[in-house]
């Protein structure tokens, strides 16, 4: 059967194993999005899992919705393998910390397995826009298919972590810092990102956003309730619902602007059927973050004036790492970053703007979320 929608949005205001169960059949029957498996098959779900933090932190995939997954599969005859690859060394000791602390042993009383394999492959991709050569975590490539299991979070690059930002954890850990530094700006790294979304291809996406995350995301921002979950054939379209619910445009999403630059998501989202009311949802004082894409454009063309007004120009608008107060100096900061812009200094880290790549791995893996995103006056005010 041919479904008449793209995405589904269904009320669940809870982690309750029942109503997470009946939220998810509900959302998945309108799309027909378990007709693709069959008896035998093992299905791979791609969870995120971007660090070891505990499920009330809003970080990661709830357990309560991957167990619930697990169960439909498993009435279907299907075996389901668990697995990421968040930021720090892809292997056994240090993915089963993340496992236990995230909740994950639970889908194993029924019957899922999560994923002991932490081979890599390099993939060779000529028709990707950026990613044609990349490292790949050779686990999914050992699945019959993949499922994509996201949280709704705001992200300090890329303004929106959901369904397509959600395959940068099919690149081992220890390599993402690389990428990091490979791709620089903006507008690079998501069609990185949706190259390996293109590459991945996830028969299915289920988006969290029973509790998403506003602020200082993907990993160090408030819990704020949104009260639903979501399904869709086509990670593109989901995330241009997900990030309409909290306020964000395709414009503001360097992903989003990236599949439609590509032609693989409608300019117009009035072009995507959406079973459900998503309005209902919708939280207009979601604190985002501002994505940093815009930044990347000519004003007044290449000339001497137009490189002046281009680097005033991404001074004011490009969001950037700043120190809070409440940093303990862990040092943790100056380890991640791939551009090796941060040093400590007496016991504290010190940025160098002129080496930063802003791509805000400190302000991601920071463990007390005192590196935020920091914005200029300018637009600070002018945001007011």
């Amino acid at each position: 059967m041919m479904s008449n929608y793209d995405v589904s949005i269904v009320a669940c205001d809870s982690y309750d194993d029942a109503q997470v169960e009946a939220a998810l059949r509900a959302a998945l029957a309108p799309i027909d999005a378990l007709a693709f498996v069959r008896p035998g098959m093992t299905v791979g779900l791609k969870v995120n899992l971007v660090t070891a933090m505990k499920p009330d932190a809003a970080a990661t995939v709830h357990p309560a919705v991957v167990c619930a997954l697990v169960r439909l599969l498993k009435e279907r005859g299907a075996r389901a393998v668990i697995g990421d690859s968040p930021g720090g060394l892809y292997a056994a000791p240090y993915l089963k910390v993340v496992y236990d602390v995230c909740g994950m042993r639970q889908a194993e009383a029924f019957g899922a397995k999560l994923n002991d394999d932490f081979s890599q492959v390099e993939v060779s991709c000529p028709q990707a826009v950026q990613a044609r050569q990349f490292s790949y975590t050779a686990w999914l490539q050992k699945v019959d298919a993949i499922i994509d299991l996201c949280k709704l979070k705001t992200h300090g690059m890329m303004g929106l972590s959901c369904a397509v930002k959600n395959f940068f954890g099919t690149i081992p850990g220890t390599k993402k810092p690389e990428y990091h530094y490979r791709y620089p700006r903006a507008e690079d790294f998501a069609d990185m990102l949706v190259d390996l979304y293109e590459y991945s291809k996830p028969r299915l996406c289920i988006c969290d956003a029973v509790i998403g995350m506003e602020g200082n995301g993907p990993t160090q921002g408030t819990p704020r309730e949104i009260g639903c979950l979501m399904a869709g054939t086509d990670g593109h379209r989901l995330d241009a619902v997900a990030a309409g619910l909290i306020g964000l445009a395709p414009r503001d999403v360097p992903t989003l602007q990236a599949a439609v630059r590509r032609g693989l998501l409608p300019q117009d989202a009035a072009r995507i059927a959406v079973y459900g009311d998503p309005a209902r949802f919708a939280i207009p004082d979601f604190k985002t973050v501002q994505a940093q894409s815009s930044v990347f454009f000519k004003i007044l063309g290449d000339g001497v004036i137009g490189k002046i007004a281009d680097f005033v120009a991404a001074r004011i608008l490009m969001p950037f790492p700043k120190l809070a107060s409440d940093c303990v100096g862990c040092g943790k900061c100056a380890k991640v970053c791939p551009a090796k812009a941060i040093t400590m200094k007496s016991g504290k880290p010190k940025i160098d703007r002129r080496v930063c790549i802003h791509c805000f791995c400190c302000q991601e893996f920071c463990p007390k979320g005192a590196m935020q995103v920091g914005r200029h006056a300018l637009m600070k005010l002018l945001g007011r």
